[in-house]
């Protein structure tokens, strides 16, 4: 049983990071006008929530695999659509990215994500500055730095929107774990779609009608519905998968998951897309930014261990273990057929390449704040 176990968590893992590379890659060759020439990255992500919200839709109303949350209007005002605004905007400028710089490159800057996400929480008020951990996002910011320098296709809209979309994304994390932990509310994977992808498609209608519907309009465009259908339901999948990954694995676990990711992204980037290049400069520079993210992951795991270990009263530990009691429930239920996704991201870390979830609970908010990875829209 131990062995069968382990067998399907690196199954698991192995989808994640497959669907993952997949995702990326397959967005970059729609938006790139060297290849399918779709260069309408508001519109694929408009696509991307649409698809989504109608699957949540069919999967809470029509099928009843899940029971919508008690959502109030004060809770969708002041919490849904702050988060879907961002979400959609870390969809929407990553995707513009790829039109400019090459996937290998933007999943080096994607080693700013903890930068990111720690800068937003420190902001917030949700971490404390600490010299230790901003030590370490230096060195991460050394690393990013060294590698752009030594990127040869080096392009500065792209970059800007790249890192925009990544603080879009680390502002969204931030604002989930405030909003929705600070009303109660926790949503599962597929509830999570059902409330924010089609607010997220509301948010995009706007930038999409006054940047690209003109365009559209007057150029010579390819529509194929299968590619479309079938790139959408590889987002989607994504998404299920990064859920399924949580449910089964440790923060740790996908760490070094990611990590593996994104080093066999770059590698396969340089041999599906011929014109990105890689060079020695590149390299250094994203293992010294790699170095920083070992190292802040692994005060982040010991802050979260310590917590685990101080001693609690017994109203205390009653509560904590109820309240476990009641997330192993639920990651267990994500893992069954009927319900086994949900994008929202999000998630959590996965970031903001369409693996980007949006995490509710408590765990999922650690592990979406030390970069998941990320979520490939």
């Amino acid at each position: 049983m131990i062995n069968k176990s382990l067998l399907l968590t690196y199954l698991y893992l192995l989808i994640y990071i497959t669907l993952s590379s997949g995702v990326i890659l397959y967005n970059k060759w729609v938006l790139s006008p060297k290849y399918f020439n779709f260069p309408f990255p508001i519109t694929l992500t408009m696509i991307h929530m649409g698809f989504s919200g109608a699957v949540a839709f069919l999967l809470v109303r029509v099928f009843k695999v899940v029971s919508p949350v008690k959502m109030t209007f004060e809770i969708y005002l002041t919490c849904v659509i702050p988060i879907s605004a961002f979400f959609a905007s870390s969809l929407w400028f990553g995707n513009t990215a790829y039109l400019h710089i090459s996937v290998a490159f933007i999943q080096m800057l994607k080693a700013l994500m903890p930068v990111a996400t720690f800068l937003m929480a420190v902001l917030c008020g949700t971490d404390k500055l600490r010299w230790d951990v901003f030590s370490n996002m230096l060195l991460v910011s050394v690393g990013v730095v060294v590698s752009s320098y030594g990127e040869i296709h080096f392009n500065v809209v792209g970059t800007v929107y790249q890192v925009t979309g990544i603080f879009a994304e680390a502002l969204r994390l931030v604002l989930t774990q405030v909003l929705l932990q600070k009303k109660g509310l926790t949503l599962n994977p597929i509830t999570s779609l059902y409330y924010i992808a089609p607010c997220s498609f509301m948010f995009l209608f706007v930038p999409w009608y006054f940047l690209e519907k003109p365009g559209m309009e007057v150029s010579q465009i390819q529509f194929n519905f299968w590619i479309f259908f079938s790139n959408a339901i590889c987002a989607l999948a994504l998404n299920f998968s990064i859920f399924l990954v949580i449910g089964r694995t440790g923060a740790v676990t996908i760490r070094v998951a990611g990590v593996l990711k994104d080093w066999i992204l770059i590698a396969l980037s340089t041999v599906v897309f011929p014109e990105s290049t890689i060079t020695g400069l590149n390299i250094i520079g994203y293992a010294i930014a790699l170095c920083g993210v070992v190292m802040y992951n692994y005060l982040k795991v010991k802050d979260v261990r310590a917590s685990q270990l101080a001693p609690d009263s017994l109203p205390e530990r009653i509560a904590k273990a109820s309240f476990d009691w009641k997330l192993e429930k639920k990651s267990s239920d994500l893992q069954t057929p009927d319900s086994s996704n949900g994008v929202t991201s999000s998630a959590s870390d996965l970031k903001s390449d369409e693996e980007a979830p949006l995490i509710p609970s408590s765990r999922l908010s650690y592990i979406g704040r030390t970069q998941l990875g990320g979520q490939g829209s």
